[in-house]
């Protein structure tokens, strides 16, 4: 495959069980043989995703001093800024060249969850932007309900019942990821520069771009293809988690992002499930021998996070 596949995602919106089991052998295909597709007719306003990139300018334009003061380091819950060169998803080559701001479901401070200190249920920063928090949120819910939609295709392809990933989705673990890459071809050798090579943790990603290019997609044939902006859609993959409970059926595929020619932003939502939701390939396909042990989705998301952030590897 050198190109990725497009997919309507209409026929899982039909009343039509016929229609809606085509658009999920669409993804169940695009899973198995990349890991990776584009997504079109998702429902997502066109301006409510050139407000996400607004907000994105907006929050990285900040003073440091206003940056540093939502640093993810103040959060054990993957919230808050990530300075440039703080990450490494992939060790070996050395530190990410891009910074970030995550934010998560937005529990108040008195929730029962937050006060337990339970993992991934803590509080978000928020920008002292007029405004910003309201439309992120905004673009945060958005993206969510679309990842639902797609997790049905998901059911239906697996040949499980049509609603078994919403049990798993009701206050799942989710990201907003928001992302600069400063321009930085022609001064590093690292064809991974701006994001190391690496396969996603969660169920599934859903990434916004720019016209600017960098993602690449290592196909099954080891090559690396280009994953290009195409306009009205978002380029969707699977994460590890979800490779795991499926017992390998679907793949997750490395990626990376080649540093940029120029300033480059991308908006990622990682979709996992509920922290306590047991990831179990029995569950999904009970007639194989499973690959993977049983491990709650919060488990099992923490400990790929403490790889990847070395302030987290302090902490534990």
């Amino acid at each position: 495959m050198s190109s990725l596949p497009v997919i309507s995602l209409k026929g899982l919106r039909s009343s039509n069980l016929q229609e809606r089991l085509a658009t999920a052998a669409e993804l169940g295909h695009a899973c198995r043989d990349v890991g990776f597709f584009y997504v079109t007719d998702h429902d997502i306003p066109l301006a409510v995703c050139k407000g996400a990139f607004d907000l994105a300018r907006q929050v990285f334009a900040l003073p440091a001093d206003d940056k540093a003061a939502m640093s993810i380091r103040r959060s054990p819950h993957n919230r808050g800024y990530v300075a440039m060169a703080d990450e490494k998803l992939n060790p070996e080559s050395g530190a990410d060249m891009k910074e970030a701001f995550n934010i998560g479901t937005d529990f108040p401070e008195g929730h029962p969850d937050v006060l337990a200190g339970k993992p991934f249920r803590g509080v978000n920063f928020w920008p002292p932007i007029e405004g910003w928090r309201e439309q992120a949120l905004n673009y945060f819910d958005h993206c969510l309900e679309l990842g639902r939609t797609i997790h049905r295709g998901f059911s239906l392809d697996l040949g499980l019942s049509e609603d078994f990933f919403a049990q798993h989705l009701t206050l799942p673990i989710a990201t907003l990821r928001m992302l600069r890459y400063p321009p930085t071809a022609g001064s590093t050798d690292r064809e991974d520069g701006g994001a190391g090579t690496h396969s996603d943790y969660g169920n599934i990603t859903i990434l916004a771009t720019d016209e600017v290019a960098g993602l690449e997609v290592l196909n099954r044939k080891g090559e690396w293809i280009q994953a290009p902006h195409v306009p009205g859609a978002f380029v969707c993959n699977i994460g590890d988690c979800l490779m795991r409970w499926s017992n390998d059926v679907y793949v997750s595929t490395p990626h990376r992002v080649r540093p940029p020619a120029r300033e480059r932003y991308a908006i990622a939502f990682f979709l996992e499930v509920n922290p306590a939701s047991v990831i179990d390939p029995r569950d999904v396909m009970p007639d194989q021998v499973p690959k993977y042990e049983p491990v709650t989705c919060a488990e099992y998301l923490a400990a790929r996070l403490n790889a990847t952030y070395d302030h987290r590897q302090a902490e534990t």
